[in-house]
C-alpha cells in the first residue's frame, strides 16, 4: 500500500512554504505589479528546467488575463533569440539559487538594452537577485521530497507568487469577465461566459406578436418559431408581456373562449427579461425557467434566449 502519511506530509509541507509566503507581500511586490502593469512591450519569463516549467504556466495565466507574456527558454536566447528582448519589455526570471549558467549569460544582455528584471529566486542575495530591479523572495525552508533534493515546495511557492501576482496585475488593469470571454472563446470557460446576445433566437427567428394580434396568430408564431412563447410587443416593438404554450394550456383547461380574444387578453404582463450583455448561464439557470427575453434599454425586444440553447452548448 501507498505510504499515506508521506503524502500528507508532501502536502502539508508545500502548503506551508505558500502559507509562508504571505509575510513577504510588501512594497517589493508592489513594485513588480507595478513593472508588469505598466509594461510597454511584452513580458518575458525566463528559467531553466522545472523553473521553465512554472515559468510557461505564469506566462500562460499573465497572457489569459490581458497581459500579453511568453517563455524564453535560457540556453536558446544566448544562442539567439536574445533578439526578442526590447528594451520596453519586462523580463521575470525565475532560479530557485539564482545562479543558474544559462540565466546568468543573459543577464547581461537584459541590463544593456535597458529592459526591467524581476526575479523570482529563492536567494535573494544571489546573482539574480542583484542584478534584478525588483525581487520576490520565494525561499522555502524545505523541499517536500524526503532527501530534501527534488524541486517542489520551491516550486509550488514559486507557482502561488507567480499567480498571485498575475491576480494583483489582472485588479491594476481593471479586467473584467467580459475581457475574459473574449480571451477564452473556446472550452468550457469560454461557453459559460458566453452572452445572451450570442446565443438569443434574434431577427426572423424571435417568436414576436403585437398587442392586438388574434390567438390564431399567436399559435401559429408559437408552433413555428419552436420556442414554446412568444414575445408579446407594442408598435414600436417594446415589450408588453409573454404568452407561452403553458399559459394557453391553461386557459384551455378553465375553459376560456379563445375566439374573440387577442395576444394582450392573455399575455403576462411581467415577464422575466435581461439585456444582450448578460452572462447566458445565468440569464436562466438562476431563474429556472424555460426562456427570456433579451432586451435593449428602450425595452424593444431583441431575441429570446431559451434553456436549449445552454444544453447545445454544454453550458448546463
Amino acid at each position: 500500500m501507498a505510504d499515506l502519511s508521506l503524502a500528507r506530509k508532501v502536502l502539508q509541507t508545500e502548503a506551508a512554504a505558500i502559507l509562508a509566503l504571505v509575510e513577504r507581500i510588501d512594497g517589493g511586490f508592489s513594485d513588480a505589479v507595478r513593472l508588469v502593469r505598466d509594461c510597454r512591450g511584452r513580458i518575458i519569463l525566463t528559467g531553466m528546467g522545472k523553473s521553465g516549467i512554472i515559468c510557461r504556466k505564469i506566462a500562460a495565466t499573465l497572457s489569459s488575463t490581458g497581459s500579453p507574456a511568453f517563455f524564453l527558454h535560457p540556453a536558446e536566447a544566448v544562442h539567439g533569440d536574445l533578439g526578442v528582448i526590447q528594451a520596453d519589455d519586462v523580463v521575470i526570471a525565475m532560479s530557485y539559487s539564482g545562479e543558474t549558467e544559462e540565466l546568468r549569460r543573459v543577464l547581461e544582455t537584459i541590463k544593456r538594452l535597458g529592459a526591467r528584471l524581476i526575479a523570482i529566486t529563492g536567494e535573494v542575495r544571489s546573482t539574480l537577485g542583484q542584478a534584478a530591479d525588483v525581487v520576490l523572495d520565494c525561499h522555502v525552508s524545505i523541499e517536500a521530497c524526503p532527501m530534501n533534493l527534488v524541486p517542489t515546495a520551491s516550486t509550488t511557492a514559486a507557482l502561488a507568487l507567480g499567480d498571485a501576482l498575475a491576480m494583483a496585475v489582472l485588479v491594476e488593469k481593471g479586467f473584467k469577465p467580459e475581457d475574459f470571454a473574449s480571451l477564452h472563446p473556446g472550452g468550457m470557460l469560454g461557453k459559460r461566459l458566453m452572452r445572451a446576445g450570442q446565443l438569443m433566437h434574434g431577427g426572423d427567428d424571435c417568436p414576436i406578436v403585437g398587442q392586438d394580434d388574434p390567438i390564431h396568430v399567436v399559435l401559429d408564431t408559437i408552433t413555428r418559431k419552436g420556442l414554446g412563447m412568444a414575445a408579446v410587443v407594442d408598435g414600436d416593438r417594446r415589450l408588453t408581456g409573454i404568452i407561452t404554450d403553458g399559459d394557453l394550456r391553461r386557459k384551455l383547461a378553465a375553459g376560456v373562449d379563445f375566439r374573440d380574444l387577442v395576444a394582450r387578453d392573455i399575455m403576462s404582463s411581467h415577464p422575466v427579461t435581461v439585456s444582450a450583455a448578460t452572462m447566458a448561464v445565468e440569464a436562466l439557470e438562476r431563474r429556472k425557467i424555460t426562456s427570456v427575453v433579451v432586451i435593449d434599454a428602450d425595452r424593444r425586444v431583441e431575441g429570446v434566449l431559451h434553456l436549449h440553447d445552454l444544453w447545445r452548448t454544454e453550458m448546463v
